[in-house]
């Protein structure tokens, strides 16, 4: 069995909708970006000099960059009321959001003075018409830019699914399960039922329509089954060794991560070897980051190399749930091939 590549996520919002994205720290962080490079670029047909250029774009910065990661927090915090409104309620929403930012950071720096430049004449009337119209266009932009990129996820996301649908049941796996169970049933009855019982519980996972959200403790019980089949298959050939960190098991990890990265670890570290192989699993906690760790030795005589689609999905599927924030690394190291995935720990 490949319990394969992706299972989308179940839930779908409005395509303006900002949902999970505003939450990730790169989406975040790119936006701050978008919010200063704008500010540099029209300051510039206001500026007579680089000096000017730079005072004008210290004292809007520290109005804009505020407001903008106000505007980001609260509507991460607001995301599912969010999706629950029409459209034009969104945008109203999100509009009036960016509007209030905006307009009660500029009142907190020239009326309270918290600001490195105040000039006495933002205190005429009607001066906060120009933040609240910056705020306002902000927050348009922003709104757009987010559902634009959902649309380009779209047909990624259906991709992924396509390929996960084509892959989760390897029948080679399955043809030599069972007939490891006939095997066994002659001999040892008792092994046999907790091989199919295995073997129940891997499909019944794989062709479940979950949410691409579980934990890591889920993932590791679930290949610790099929490494449980595996070791009947190819007995002393196969050598694994667990280090799981209890603390790292609640961390949210996309459905079905480490089940593809073991079954890879012995279709081509263990199976072509004639003396076998090691797999190793860790996984730890680390400075508010999950880590999992998937190490097997290489044979001699390395197997065929696959197309790599799988470590390929499971890199795109990690890097859309966490962007950023999130590492994939795969290589060589000291004669092991070893998987490293490491994300924000969100329980």
């Amino acid at each position: 069995m490949n319990a394969g590549n992706v299972e989308p996520a179940t839930h779908r919002t409005n395509v303006s909708t900002p949902g999970t994205d505003l939450c990730h720290g790169g989406l975040v962080l790119r936006a701050v970006l978008f919010v200063h490079a704008v500010l540099a670029v029209g300051i510039v047909f206001a500026a007579g000099s680089f000096e000017e250029w730079l005072a004008k774009l210290g004292m809007a910065a520290s109005v804009a960059m505020p407001a903008a990661l106000l505007w980001l927090v609260v509507a991460c915090l607001l995301k599912r009321n969010l999706a629950r409104l029409p459209e034009i309620a969104q945008w109203s929403a999100v509009v009036a959001l960016g509007t209030g930012g905006a307009v009660g950071c500029w009142a907190l720096q020239t009326y309270v003075g918290l600001g490195l430049w105040v000039d006495s004449r933002w205190l005429a009337p009607g001066r906060w018409l120009g933040p609240a119209l910056a705020g306002a266009a902000f927050s348009m932009m922003l709104f757009y830019w987010f559902g634009l990129r959902a649309r380009v996820q779209g047909p990624a996301d259906s991709s992924a699914r396509l390929a996960e649908l084509q892959s989760r049941i390897h029948p080679h796996f399955l043809f030599n399960t069972l007939n490891t169970a006939i095997t066994l049933a002659r001999v040892d009855p008792a092994r046999t039922e907790r091989l199919l019982e295995d073997l129940a519980e891997l499909f019944r996972v794989a062709l479940a329509n979950t949410d691409n959200a579980v934990t890591l403790g889920s993932e590791v019980e679930l290949a610790r089954r099929y490494l449980a089949i595996e070791k009947l298959r190819f007995g002393d050939r196969l050598r694994v060794s667990w280090e799981i960190d209890p603390a790292a098991a609640s961390a949210r990890v996309p459905f079905l991560l480490l089940q593809p990265l073991v079954e890879n670890a012995v279709r081509h570290g263990v199976e072509p070897s004639p003396g076998g192989g090691e797999v190793r699993i860790l996984t730890n906690l680390r400075r508010g980051h999950a880590q999992i760790v998937i190490t097997n030795s290489v044979p001699l005589d390395p197997s065929r190399p696959g197309a790599g689609m799988a470590l390929r999905n499971l890199r795109e599927r990690v890097q859309l749930m966490y962007d950023v924030a999130a590492q994939f690394d795969v290589g060589l190291e000291h004669g092991l091939f070893r998987v490293q995935i490491t994300v924000p720990f969100v329980s």
